[in-house]
């Protein structure tokens, strides 16, 4: 299996959310490094011919969606040479409330609510419980949504903790989408004040980043529900032992 422990393995610059799970291969509890170039994380896939090019050279199995058709109709992903194209719909963040958002304040519930989702939502936890035992077949494999941030970010938070990784490294991994996506946003919230003025960019602003605050949120949802992440996994998402320890062996050398 490649593996290029402390260099960054690829970046495209027409999906600027695209990323290895294991980062530059974090640390682990027990003193170990996690593997890279076996799980990726991006946001849609609206490639540009040389990025396609590099993404079709990675050699990946599997590349799985986990937007709603909706967006999917809006931007397919492109046919990946040698990958399966595979579909679970988890519930992102809802474009008709979005429209209403009257406050900055309003936004960060919504984005808070959707992230309590994850957990509380049956659709979601159908859909993350299938992306993690598609996973467990071995990578390389690609998951994302349209933003790279919400449903993918949690997805990658729960493979990080999984393996072993610390709550510090995985929201520092979780906030790197603000940086690497900034030039993108500052696009969009231009937009947005072409639109709406200074003041729209303001109240729209929450639901174009990652905050620790979302992360947590669900987190305090998953401990009310659950108790903690390993009883989540395995209770919430129907991951059994062999799927657990197969991901394990996966991200850890």
């Amino acid at each position: 299996m490649t593996d290029h422990v402390g260099e960054e393995y690829l970046r495209l610059a027409s999906a600027d959310n695209f990323r290895d799970v294991a980062g530059p291969g974090y640390a682990t509890a027990g003193g170990g490094r996690l593997r890279t170039g076996v799980f990726y994380r991006s946001n849609d896939l609206r490639l540009t011919d040389e990025d396609h090019g590099l993404l079709s050279s990675i050699g990946l199995r599997t590349v799985i969606d986990l937007r709603a058709p909706a967006e999917i109709e809006q931007h397919p992903d492109p046919e990946v040479p040698g990958a399966e194209a595979m579909h679970f719909d988890a519930i992102g963040i809802p474009m008709e409330q979005v429209a209403g958002l009257a406050s900055r304040e309003d936004a960060a519930e919504l984005m808070e609510e959707v992230y309590r989702g994850f957990v509380t939502s049956p659709k979601s936890t159908t859909a993350f419980g299938g992306v993690l035992r598609q996973l467990a077949s071995g990578g390389p494999q690609l998951f994302h949504c349209s933003g790279g941030k919400d449903r993918t970010g949690w997805v990658a938070a729960m493979l990080l903790h999984l393996a072993g990784v610390d709550d510090a490294t995985i929201e520092a991994d979780y906030l790197l989408t603000n940086a690497l996506t900034a030039a993108s946003r500052a696009r969009t919230e231009a937009e947005i004040e072409r639109h709406l003025g200074p003041d729209g960019v303001a109240v729209y602003e929450p639901v174009l980043v990652v905050d620790t605050s979302y992360l947590r949120a669900a987190l305090s949802a998953l401990r009310h529900e659950y108790g903690d992440r390993a009883t989540y996994l395995r209770e919430g998402l129907g991951l059994d032992e062999d799927v657990l320890g197969t991901l394990r062996r996966h991200l850890r050398h």
